[in-house]
Formats: C-alpha cells, sequence, structure tokens
C-alpha cells in the first residue's frame, strides 16, 4: 500500500534537500501488462515474495533463494528502442525495487486465449513434470527460448534447450522428459510476446513515469533510483555507506541468508548511458551496468576466449541480470572475469563529484574486500584492451561442477612469443590469496626463455611460491598450491596442440 502523509512529507522533504527534481515515492512495475505502484515495505521485498503473498501469482515458486534452482524464474522486460526486450531472471534474488519501469511476465501471464501454451501442451503430453517445483521455472525459461523462434518457425535443438535450462534443476524427472517436450513443442504454434503484450502501450505507460526518479522510505530503509550519474553520484556522496544494488546476484544472497540488511539503497537501472558496449581503438568499453549476457554476446567474436570463461560463469538468468561491474566492485578473490581483466590491463573509470578518474585492475584491490574507490565515486565504464593477433589468451576456471559453481582457483595468461622464444608473459592467479594476484616473479622469469616444457615447469615452481591460498570448503591449500603449478604445463600443452593443429 502507499505511503501516509507524514512518510510522504518525510520522503519530498528529504528530496528538496538533495536538490533534486520532483520525484515519486513508488516503484512502477508491469505484471503480466497490469501496471502496479508499490511502495512502502512491499518495495522492498524480494520479487518472488511479493509475487507470491501480494499479487497471488503462486505459479513463482521459491526454493533455493539464491538462484540456483531456477523455480522462480520470470521474464523481466525493460524498454529496446521501440520494443520491450524479455530476459529470464530468478525472482527470487531481484528486489521490487530493482524493476522498476520493467514488464514482468510470470508462469500465469503465459496463456494463450485462456489456454496453455505450445511449451505447456509439449511439457503434459511428454509428462515433462512430477512434483512440479520446478516446472514453471522450465515453462517460463523454455517460453524464453521459443519468443526467439516465433520469426524462423525452427524447432529447437536439443543443444538450445540445453543452453537454455542450464539454470533450472529438477530433482525428478532425469530431464529426458523435458528436453522431449523441448524438441516436440511445435514451433508454427508459438506466439511472440510482443504479441501477447503490445509493446507500444505499455511503453508509452512507462514514459509518463520515467522522467522521475523514485525515492522511496520504509522504516530505516531509503530506495533511491536516479536518472542521471550525477544524481547517483550526489546520493552516495551524502549517504556514506550506500549499497548498490545492480543485477543483485550475490548481495541479494547475502540478504536473503546471510542477514545482509543495507538501509540505504541505490540502483542504476534508470540511468541512461550505463550500458553500452563498443569498441573504439582496440578497447572494449562496457558500460557500468552493462549485464554479463550482453558481454558474453559482445565477446564470442572479439574475445573467444573470454566468451568461454562467461558461458560457464553462470546460468542465462544469473547473466541477464550481474554486471560485469558488479562482479568487479563485489570483490570476491574467486571473482571470474577478475584475471583476465587484470592480464589485460584493464582500467575503471570512477566517477564521483571530483570528476572521473581512472585505476587499473590490478591497483584497484588494497585487500580482501578493500577498494581504490572513494565513498562518492560510482564504476561507470571498464576499458578492456582487445588481445593482439601475435598473443595468446588462456583462461582457467576450476570448480567441483563445470557450470554455476563458485570456483576454486582461476587464472588467466596472456603471452607474446617469437617462435620459440617468449617475448613476455602476464599471469594472473584467483583463489590463491586474499585479492587476485598477478605473478611478477613468474612473469620475469618467462621472458626471453624458450618455449619448452621445461620452461613451464620451472614457471610453475616459482609460481607456487608466489602464492598463499588457505583451506576452506572448496579445497585444501595443497590442492591451489598444485594448481598454481600444474595450470602453466596446461597452457604450455595447450598451445603445443593449437599449433600442431595449425600446422596441418
Amino acid at each position: 500500500m502507499l505511503l501516509g502523509c507524514w512518510q510522504r512529507y518525510h520522503i519530498y522533504a528529504f528530496a528538496r534537500w538533495l536538490n533534486f527534481k520532483p520525484m515519486r515515492d513508488y516503484i512502477v512495475l508491469y505484471i503480466n501488462g497490469k501496471e502496479c505502484r508499490v511502495a512502502g515495505a512491499d518495495a522492498f521485498l524480494p520479487l518472488s515474495s511479493y509475487l507470491r503473498y501480494v499479487q497471488s501469482a503462486t505459479g513463482t515458486k521459491v526454493v533455493c533463494e539464491e538462484g540456483d534452482c531456477g523455480a522462480c524464474t520470470v521474464l523481466s522486460g525493460a524498454v529496446s528502442g521501440d520494443e520491450i526486450a524479455y530476459r529470464p531472471i530468478n525472482a527470487c534474488i531481484q528486489n521490487v525495487y530493482q524493476l522498476d519501469l520493467r514488464h514482468v511476465i510470470t508462469i500465469e501471464g503465459l496463456k494463450v486465449d485462456g489456454e496453455l501454451n505450445c511449451v505447456q501442451k509439449s511439457m503434459v503430453q511428454n509428462q515433462g513434470a512430477q512434483c512440479g517445483f520446478c516446472t514453471p521455472g522450465i515453462v517460463v525459461a523454455m517460453c524464453s527460448l521459443f519468443d526467439k523462434k516465433c520469426e524462423s518457425k525452427t524447432p529447437a535443438t536439443e543443444e538450445e534447450i540445453r543452453d537454455a535450462l542450464t539454470g533450472n534443476l529438477c530433482r525428478c524427472t532425469g530431464y529426458e522428459p523435458i528436453i522431449r517436450a523441448g524438441l516436440e513443442t511445435n514451433t508454427e504454434e508459438a506466439i511472440a510476446l510482443r504479441a501477447l503484450y503490445p509493446s507500444r502501450q505499455i511503453i508509452e505507460s512507462i514514459g509518463k513515469h520515467k522522467g522521475d526518479a523514485p525515492l522511496v522510505q520504509y522504516e530505516e530503509r531509503i530506495f533511491f533510483g536516479p536518472q542521471s550519474i550525477s544524481e547517483a553520484v550526489e546520493f552516495k556522496a551524502k549517504h556514506a555507506g550506500t549499497t548498490i544494488i545492480q543485477g543483485g546476484t550475490d548481495v541479494c544472497v547475502q540478504m536473503n541468508k546471510r542477514g545482509f540488511d543495507p538501509k540505504v539503497i541505490m540502483s542504476l537501472n534508470n540511468v541512461s548511458g550505463l550500458n553500452e558496449l563498443n569498441v573504439e581503438d582496440g578497447i572494449l568499453r562496457v558500460g557500468g551496468r552493462a549485464t554479463l549476457a550482453q558481454l558474453e554476446e559482445k565477446v564470442t567474436q572479439l574475445i573467444p576466449e573470454f566468451a568461454d570463461i562467461l558461458w560457464v560463469f553462470g546460468s542465462p538468468q544469473i547473466k541477464n541480470a550481474g554486471t560485469l561491474a558488479g562482479n568487479i566492485v563485489n570483490a570476491s578473490p574467486i571473482a571470474d572475469t577478475i584475471p583476465f581483466l587484470y592480464v589485460m590491463d584493464a582500467e575503471f573509470e570512477l566517477t564521483g563529484s571530483k570528476g572521473v578518474r581512472k585505476v587499473k585492475a590490478d591497483s584497484f584491490y588494497k585487500g580482501y574486500k578493500k577498494l581504490d574507490l572513494q565513498s562518492d565515486e560510482i564504476v561507470t565504464q571498464v576499458n578492456i584492451p582487445l588481445p593482439k593477433k601475435s598473443s595468446t589468451l588462456k583462461l582457467y576456471k576450476v570448480s567441483k561442477r563445470k557450470n554455476l559453481d563458485i570456483s576454486t582457483f582461476t587464472a588467466a595468461v596472456v603471452m607474446e612469443r617469437e617462435n620459440d622464444q617468449i617475448r613476455s608473459a602476464r599471469i594472473a592467479y584467483g583463489g590463491v590469496a586474499e585479492v587476485v594476484l598477478r605473478l611478477p616473479k613468474t612473469e620475469e622469469f618467462l621472458a626471453g626463455k624458450k618455449f619448452t616444457e621445461e620452461t613451464f615447469v620451472a614457471a610453475g615452481k616459482i609460481a607456487r611460491g608466489e602464492i598463499r591460498p588457505i583451506s576452506d570448503v572448496r579445497g585444501e591449500a595443497d590442492f591451489r598450491l598444485i594448481l598454481a603449478e600444474t595450470i602453466l604445463e596446461k597452457f604450455f600443452h595447450e598451445c603445443n596442440e593449437e599449433q600442431a593443429a595449425w600446422a596441418r
């Protein structure tokens, strides 16, 4: 329900103190084509809870509450030109305030003329459900895939179906009936989401609210959704400790499971320009709110090795929400993207009240979760030099399972060589200290050496001496020391095999 008069007065007095233009004290989102204005406590709920307990959309199931199982999958639509682009996300790790000016489609909203759609019919015919907890999320994820098939009317391949369902777990059926249901879905009957929900009316309605930034307060909590970088910086400068929740793929897990309770929250979802991805002068420029899914698509041809790491980084639901900037600022020593950014000599653009400054990736981390980031600063862009044609880039992730798992150990190696001589090497390891580490002694040793197995065996021993891993639930310190040593041998053998293949 909307705030009372006294709370509204407090909000607007607060806004005037900040010197901001008029704003609204509620979140606007659309659920299955219907506008919802959400204020007070409801604005701070996980989307899954809001759907179930406020909107009575109980088809969205809650199982893991950390984005692992996909039972809560919904479609989130954002305005893109004159259309709305829909992507599957996990509703359990998205709070309502993150969905401002978005259109959410739940399993209830995927019916066609009140009847089951083609995916649902095929799931029934192929007995693709047993207990039913995972089924709504699976159907939503598959509907996202078949929405893309509407134009071509071509059947989905098994690989496409498996890829689309990477983030959906089922403990009952063994997946075969689900895969079969996808293969036997009649694409001739598939209805595009834009046909179910014509974009024009929703976009026009969103446009009426777009100019007003939401500022929502409930008890001790405040949420602000700035419309510009300057508004974001000013708000952050006046509120030390502001938590930026963008994708929320990690911080919302902390909130759900570990008692993290930020009092002042900001999202940059409505700040224009921050989701851009472009290449200028050999540098890939990644906006501060560009998602990992957008980044993966962009680098598939530009940097295939990085695309491969992003592929195993997380499910489609996670990558559609998570951002590169979020992965950077989260500052985990086992973050999958950071070793790559280190060896590519990436640069972070930080915008604060004093302007823009640039910091190299390997200088940004000062200790565990300690960053070279001032209280008013925001990561607005990441600049990544593209690999040279003459260089060899290899990225490694070691985890207990291939997909959707937190890393035990990560590594990135970039090497320049001429014939059989190594000209230079840049190496970064993750999971071996409180921050990701560059290995200067190992790099210095390799420069000028012959490209031989003996060289990399010796380099591995030096690398082992440059790290200080700990033992934890993902691996013993000795295991990480062995990985640090042998990963360089692996690099050598992979390069050799590729060279042999080219020669053939």
